[in-house]
């Protein structure tokens, strides 16, 4: 579905560039949970805003399905880490859902029709008539993906976006998150720092090289059966694999 060829991009002038990737090579496939794990710093949120066609591929080559990335697409949606700032505060939680589809002139039967079946995948069926402010940290997430999911989109690109969560809610959200993908086939790319995080979710996990100039160290596949325990030894073998990798690539 993506494919990345010696991608590269540079910030700033001519004569004094920040390059913050360089080199990078990879494949995402269509249906797959692909995680970019890193340290802070690393072009993880540049590499994805890249893939979602917010920024210009400044050398090499990104396509996706054999058409090169130059915009963004209505194909691909993408997460933030902060739900709240995305959510319309002074709309109802099935408004919210429902925006997407009004912009795009659908029939009110369909609207109706998705909004149920949506908020229903995400367990929010209850709290349809409550505005953002009124739900939790964990129930604007669960929003913002309900309303991402009414418009079908083929991709959902992640950055982050549990990070503010407590341990609880986040793993709430990461049984939540892979029920999500095993009932619709979306493929997801996912943000994180968190190597537990990534185990617990990916199928294929991209391990980044530090900043300035960061490419694709190494990539992984998780062939652990899902749910994931993260006290499973293996689990453990590949966590260890993973840090290994990471040491000193800390750069804040």
């Amino acid at each position: 579905m993506f494919r990345a060829v010696s991608l590269g991009k540079s910030f700033g002038g001519e004569d004094r560039p920040y390059v913050a990737l360089r080199g990078v090579s990879l494949t995402i496939e269509a249906g797959e949970f692909f995680c970019l794990l890193g340290a802070s710093g690393c072009g993880k949120t540049t590499l994805l805003n890249m893939l979602a066609g917010f920024e210009r591929v400044g050398s090499g080559s990104l396509s996706y399905n054999g058409m090169p990335v130059r915009g963004p697409g209505r194909e691909r949606v993408m997460f933030f880490q902060d739900a709240g700032s995305t959510l319309l505060p002074w709309l109802t939680v099935e408004q919210n859902v429902e925006f997407g589809l009004r912009i795009q002139r659908a029939s009110a039967p369909l609207r109706r029709e998705r909004v149920e079946q949506y908020l229903r995948m995400v367990g929010l069926v209850e709290h349809r008539t409550k505005l953002p402010s009124e739900i939790s940290g964990g129930m604007k997430q669960r929003l913002q993906i309900a309303r991402a999911l009414a418009v079908e989109p083929e991709v959902l690109l992640m950055d982050e976006p549990f990070g503010a969560l407590d341990a609880i809610t986040r793993r709430r959200m990461h049984l939540r998150l892979l029920e999500i993908w095993a009932a619709t086939g979306k493929t997801i790319v996912f943000v994180t720092h968190d190597i537990i995080e990534a185990l617990v979710l990916a199928d294929r996990i991209a391990v980044m090289t530090p900043g300035p100039a960061a490419t694709i160290g190494n990539v992984i596949r998780v062939e652990v059966p899902r749910p994931r325990d993260p006290g499973d030894p293996a689990v453990g073998r590949l966590y260890r694999e993973i840090e290994k990798e990471l040491q000193g690539t800390e750069t804040d």
